[in-house]
């Protein structure tokens, strides 16, 4: 059980350290909401279709299947969407970084719904993860005039990460209060996401376009699969074993990786602010994870 649980961990961190920079691939011909609504319909179909392959257990209550939309709303369509129109504005190393803060709204959030007990090193953990994001976006504070887009692509980033982490919190409750399947559930509810994503989309007037070009079709493959199916397979049943908060541990490697990639093919330059920033993201997110009692 130890050594699957490290495998869950690692998994959707490589996978998703990657991610960051790839959904650049999705922006620009198609707008996000349709390029979120492409991603999740085609993961989720491909997860439905493996399970009645499989002959796994598809029915589901009318109560259940609410609270599947839900987490699929809220973590394979909301969240997403906001992410890719941040991406207009910041580099995606930045975005992966500000979304390293996911953790603590798991934490908070795990609190206020679940009933999950809020300690010490979880407080002091925020508050080092808090000094660090500043930190590493002190430069855009500096500049602060609320014209940015730098500014815009913040603002969009967290309420990205509040949607994320919201999705987050449902998933642990689908599987605990209903021990749901994480590979049915997630194939219902990324449709569930899909096609509320394409009702947003057609209600305010959006246009329903496809770019054949190799970049985004190959994206958007990779987006689905590793990153869709693959890598939330991995993650929420992570989730379901040992909770959203100490689940969240998988974002404290994506910033590093994410980092990396955007530095090499964004032209990205962190300076020392970043590095220290950084340095205290990873610090905070492992005290607010510290299991003493384990």
């Amino acid at each position: 059980m130890y050594k699957s649980n490290y495998l869950l961990f690692i998994i959707p961190a490589l996978i998703w350290g990657s991610t960051w920079y790839i959904i650049k691939y999705q922006l620009g011909v198609v707008d996000p909401i349709i390029s979120v609504s492409y991603r999740f319909g085609l993961a989720g179909a491909i997860l439905l279709g493996y399970s009645k392959l499989r002959k796994l257990p598809l029915s589901f209550t009318k109560r259940q299947h609410f609270f599947v939309a839900l987490q699929g709303i809220l973590l394979f369509g909301t969240n997403y969407w906001l992410v890719y129109i941040s991406e207009l504005y910041l580099s995606s190393g930045l975005v992966a970084v500000a979304f390293s803060t996911l953790i603590f709204l798991n934490i908070f959030f795990g609190a206020l719904f679940l009933g999950d007990k809020i300690k010490k090193n979880i407080i002091i953990g925020a508050i080092f993860g808090l000094i660090g994001t500043i930190l590493i976006y002190q430069s855009e504070f500096r500049r602060i005039n609320f014209t940015d887009d730098q500014i815009k692509g913040l603002l969009f980033c967290i309420a990205s990460i509040t949607f994320a982490s919201l999705g987050n919190i449902t998933s642990a409750y689908n599987q605990r209060t209903f021990k749901l399947p994480v590979v049915q559930t997630n194939g219902f509810g990324m449709i569930y996401g899909a096609i509320a994503m394409l009702i947003i989309a057609i209600v305010s007037g959006k246009q329903i376009n496809f770019d054949f070009s190799l970049p985004y079709i190959s994206s958007l493959g990779y987006l689905a699969i590793f990153g869709s199916i693959i890598a939330f397979t991995g993650y929420l049943t992570l989730i379901g074993r040992v909770g959203a908060s100490k689940a969240a541990y998988t974002i404290v490697v994506i910033p590093v990786i994410a980092l990396t990639i955007s530095t090499i093919f964004e032209g990205y330059s962190p300076d020392i602010f970043a590095f220290i920033g950084m340095g205290l993201i990873i610090i905070g997110n492992i005290l607010a994870l510290r299991n003493k009692t384990a």
